[in-house]
């Protein structure tokens, strides 16, 4: 199989001159890396060329990298049925900066981007409708980013007086929890209630 993968490789890197910035075959996988700018010409050549007929687009994901000054990749896993071969496409990309949107060679990319747009904040030019799909209309922030508080920034609970959902600031009631972090193998230093009978 990696074999095929690097014929593959070597076939769009020739083909596609100058356009894939990396192609790497790892854990059996290939990833091309492409500039934003060149991504559409990429899918649609992986798409409709005999020798590659990617023609399933299986997933659009973000991966956050804060410390980079491209913080964002933008990974695309696609299928060839009729190759058997599975291939992992990457753009990077940050804050500002739109990623031209898959939609026009594959329609399903739709909802994958706005899951992006609305989990990392990764902005996608040309699409139909850019807008939060998982997280709540008012919601701040984007919850997949690394520096997005666990705790988030408002909490929403069901008020019972004024009859209606209520959006409040998050309120910490307890600053530290002890955990005991030892293994069960190993014991604890303490008496759990009823283990006094085992002895």
């Amino acid at each position: 199989m990696s074999e095929a993968l690097k014929d593959l490789a070597a076939y769009v890197s020739e083909r596609l001159d100058g356009r894939i910035e990396e192609a790497v075959v790892a854990f059996g996988e290939l990833t091309l890396t492409v500039a934003p700018g060149d991504l559409l010409e990429v899918l649609s050549f992986l798409k409709r060329d005999v020798q590659c007929q990617f023609v399933s687009l299986i997933d659009i994901s973000g991966v956050d990298y804060p410390s980079r000054e491209n913080r964002f990749d933008v990974v695309y896993h696609l299928l060839s049925p009729r190759q058997n071969l599975r291939l992992r496409i990457r753009v990077m990309t940050d804050e500002e900066t739109a990623v031209p949107s898959a939609t026009p060679v594959f329609p399903g990319a739709d909802w994958f981007e706005r899951e992006a747009y609305d989990l990392y904040g990764i902005l996608f030019s040309g699409h139909p409708d850019l807008r939060r799909i998982l997280t709540d209309y008012g919601f701040e922030g984007h919850p997949l980013r690394k520096d997005f508080p666990l705790t988030g920034f408002v909490e929403v609970r069901y008020d019972d007086e004024v009859k209606r959902v209520v959006y409040e600031p998050v309120e910490l009631k307890q600053e530290f929890r002890n955990f005991d972090f030892l293994s069960p193998w190993e014991g604890t230093d303490y008496v759990l209630p009823g283990d006094e009978k085992a002895k």
